[in-house]
């Protein structure tokens, strides 16, 4: 299923890894957490990506990961897609156990921080249904095409090494038909739903 919101792959598992499009509407600063000693980063306006995954057993993993990101702390008004992405998975019968009430969200990974901004709106999720652990093999993927650069090292992706899961890109259109063709081949199936 490709939309403007979401594209997904697979259908069989409600756990699985994820791809989240962000748009900075306009610069600002921050320190993501502890990285690099809470070193203060330049966001550039701009477009980025972030890979992740949700591979918990229990209830709807993908659903409570995605409606936590879209999702912000305090009293803050949420990202746009987090109603769509809270539709997306009423549809799904794993996801009754699912909390889509607003969170009391604590800033935790590096993407909190980022997703945070009033600045930032994520865009477009890529969804991939699979039980496997394939966040990095995404990563590699990623950073090797010529339309993704880095912010840092390792940013995104503290938990594992030499990889990268949150990466500034210069053309969205072009990354989603790269995956679109990668993604298949990755998880061993070739339709796309």
């Amino acid at each position: 299923m490709s939309g403007s919101q979401f594209t997904i792959f697979g259908n069989k598992y409600t756990m699985g890894s994820y791809i989240l499009f962000i748009r900075i509407s306009s610069s600002f600063q921050l320190a993501f957490g502890r990285f690099q000693q809470s070193r203060i980063f330049s966001i550039p306006e701009g477009d980025f990506l972030y890979i992740g995954s949700a591979l918990g057993s229990t209830g709807n993993p993908l659903a409570k990961r995605l409606i936590r990101h879209a999702s912000r702390s305090s009293e803050k008004k949420p990202h746009e897609i987090r109603e769509a992405i809270i539709k997306l998975f009423s549809k799904d019968d794993a996801s009754r156990n699912c909390s889509v009430e607003p969170m009391k969200k604590k800033l935790h990974w590096h993407i909190d921080y980022l997703l945070e901004h009033a600045e930032t709106d994520i865009s477009h999720i890529v969804i991939i249904r699979h039980p496997e652990k394939i966040e990095h093999k995404l990563s590699e993927f990623l950073a090797s095409v010529q339309e993704t650069s880095l912010l840092a090292p390792r940013l995104g992706a503290q938990d594992t090494r030499n990889s990268n899961h949150i990466l500034s890109i210069t053309d969205r259109q072009r990354i989603l038909e790269q995956l679109g063709l990668y993604i298949p081949v990755l998880i061993g199936h070739p339709e796309m739903q």
